[in-house]
């Protein structure tokens, strides 16, 4: 039986990766005509090349994990400041920004 693959989270992962994945799925957006409902995808696909292809390169499993790692953890990033823009913005409106 074979064991799960050692992967080591480091500061590539924590600070570089996710927010680079963050920046070229707004560049890939704002750039070329991709419906909204795809966006998704397109930053597990670019987790995916920047992990197996950059941050683990020769280990495939390790890749593939990370980079669907990186691509969701681009998502619920950008959706958490989306959300917290939104909610700030529709308090300050109202005028109830403490």
């Amino acid at each position: 039986m074979e064991q799960f693959p050692i992967i080591h989270t480091n500061f590539w992962d924590a600070v570089i990766a996710v927010p680079v994945v963050v920046i070229v799925t707004q560049i890939i957006k704002v750039t070329l005509p991709i419906p909204r409902y795809l966006i998704p995808t397109v930053a597990s696909i670019i987790g995916l090349i920047i992990s197996i292809f950059i941050a683990h390169k020769g280990n495939i499993s390790a890749g593939i994990f990370m980079g669907f790692f990186y691509g969701n953890a681009a998502v619920g990033v950008f959706s958490s400041l989306k959300l917290s823009y939104i909610t700030y913005k529709n308090k300050k409106k109202k005028g109830n920004v403490s």
